[in-house]
């Protein structure tokens, strides 16, 4: 059986997204598709994208604040980028477009079955993986920021979000601990029930003695490469020392 691509709709205007959907429905009786999500512009989407796998992103260009030519830049710059459809009102934009490596380039009002032949372009060529994400998505000042995977050392869960450090800045995600410890087993470990770490980023254990004074911490405490700071391993995760010290072995 096929498997359904996965499409997110990107345009700022409420009616144009409608008419996407019911042409998608119509296409969806000959090629098999799944609509994952919408977006009303382009901060949106890629927040959307950050959290939701998508294969085909049906794209408009004029939006308030990040058009769509930056969100397909943004996109350009993954590993595996879900391809770009754009839908806009004007022709203005195509060879730009097509630099941006976008599988096809529909003018409004699109037609079913231009919208269909786009589509099996990406089917025919989309290939059969279960790419992890390479980037996490994160909102700085008013912009999406994308936070390479690899560069993150901690994952600390912190109010309403949670906070990704690298080595020398920490950004604020709208993804859940759970869900990024569900998603990246191989990369983070959790210590805590607050934090995940990298699994790169361990240099060792250290069993710190009973007696600390104002509440310190007192039990097994995870030490980073580079740094001098000690992250205190709850007793529920004690399992992680016993793992990583049998891996030393």
């Amino acid at each position: 059986m096929t498997t359904p691509l996965r499409v997110l709709i990107v345009d700022d205007e409420a009616p144009a997204r409608n008419r996407l959907r019911d042409l998608l429905q119509d296409c969806a009786e000959q090629i098999p598709l799944l609509i994952v999500g919408e977006a009303e512009n382009g901060i949106q989407a890629l927040q959307l994208l950050a959290q939701t796998d998508a294969d085909v992103v049906l794209l408009d260009i004029h939006m308030p604040g990040m058009d769509g030519m930056a969100v397909a830049q943004h996109l350009a710059q993954r590993q595996h980028p879900a391809a770009v459809i754009f839908t806009t009102a004007y022709d203005a934009h195509a060879l730009q477009a097509f630099d941006l490596n976008a599988r096809d380039y529909l003018l409004k009002p699109v037609r079913a079955e231009r919208l269909l032949a786009a589509l099996r372009k990406v089917q025919s060529a989309a290939p059969t993986r279960t790419a992890a994400r390479q980037y996490l998505s994160a909102n700085e000042r008013g912009r999406v920021l994308l936070v390479p995977i690899d560069d993150i050392i901690t994952l600390r869960a912190e109010h309403k979000y949670v906070a990704a450090r690298t080595a020398t800045h920490t950004y604020l995600l709208e993804d859940s601990l759970a869900s990024l410890e569900q998603e990246f087993p191989q990369q983070f470990i959790r210590i805590h029930r607050n934090t995940l770490v990298a699994r790169t980023a361990i240099a060792g254990f250290v069993l710190k003695e009973q007696g600390g004074e104002d509440g310190e911490h007192s039990g097994w405490v995870v030490l980073l490469k580079g740094s001098d700071e000690a992250l205190p391993v709850s007793r529920r995760q004690y399992a992680v020392v016993k793992q990583f010290k049998q891996g030393e072995a």
